[in-house]
């Protein structure tokens, strides 16, 4: 892993953390790369120095209503997106996908990097949200989603640990409703016509965030994106389940080589 500590900045009043490559391994490439809800960026650290082991510089932030953007308690965040999944989590996954560009805009200006050929990936939630991020910004060209969906509905989304209870969603706000209007990628396959790479690492035994959806999307992209349904990988891991699937390291490996992979 790189030696190099992990430093922090701050973009427009969002916290930033980023790992510089060794010099002598720099690809001049950039890697973006989000936390699981409830997460912060400080929980993505392993993965941003194994980012910048393989070259990159490594970047990830805080989402939104998290870490030093929320009130200190982020498991109350997470309650209540699920009493209220629709009026909680579309607002953050949408606000998040919408900061992760000037997060961009600023690692481009900042670091001697590849503008236009930057990867992106989470765990979880942020893995929605590179997914939703390669559809709003062409310069993403590669994205590896680990336990993540395209479909901001979740369709027969079930509690973790407790499979058997449906989470029921509720009513979005206006601004929950503009976010998901505007940034869904199940519902703008068209966005991904520019051809980014996207891989899936699901859990085949995960309820909470269904696989199936992924394989929807890649059907969804045959006709809109047929580049980017090409290039798409969906890889469902047998005996997991969502909190062991983000928990996997070699599940979560196997997502980080394919954002290295230089082909």
């Amino acid at each position: 892993m790189s030696d190099t500590p992990l430093q922090r900045a701050s973009v427009d009043g969002l916290p930033v953390v980023f790992v510089n490559p060794a010099p002598a391994n720099d690809r001049g490439r950039l890697a973006l790369f989000l936390p699981f809800l409830g997460g912060r960026k400080e929980t993505v650290a392993p993965q941003l120095a194994r980012l910048a082991h393989d070259g990159f510089t490594a970047v990830g932030f805080d989402p939104f209503r998290l870490g030093e953007r929320g009130d200190g308690d982020d498991q109350a965040v997470v309650a209540a997106v699920f009493a209220h999944f629709r009026r909680d989590m579309w607002p953050i996954l949408g606000q998040t996908t919408l900061d992760a560009v000037r997060v961009l805009d600023w690692a481009t200006a900042r670091f001697p990097v590849d503008a236009d050929d930057i990867v992106a990936g989470g765990l979880s939630m942020g893995g929605d949200i590179g997914v939703a991020l390669a559809g709003i910004d062409r310069r993403v060209t590669r994205v590896a989603a680990v336990g993540a969906t395209p479909d901001w509905t979740r369709p027969g989304m079930r509690h973790v640990g407790n499979p058997e209870e449906v989470i029921l969603q509720g009513d979005p706000t206006a601004f929950g409703q503009w976010m998901y209007s505007h940034l869904d990628p199940m519902t703008h396959p068209g966005g991904y016509a520019h051809g980014p790479a996207i891989a899936f690492e699901l859990g085949a035994d995960d309820t909470h965030v269904p696989p199936e959806a992924a394989t929807r999307f890649r059907e969804a992209l045959r006709t809109a994106a047929p580049l980017a349904a090409e290039r798409m990988r969906v890889t469902e891991h047998a005996g997991l389940d969502h909190l062991s699937t983000i928990r996997d390291t070699r599940v979560v490996e196997s997502a980080l080589a394919w954002l290295a992979d230089p082909t």
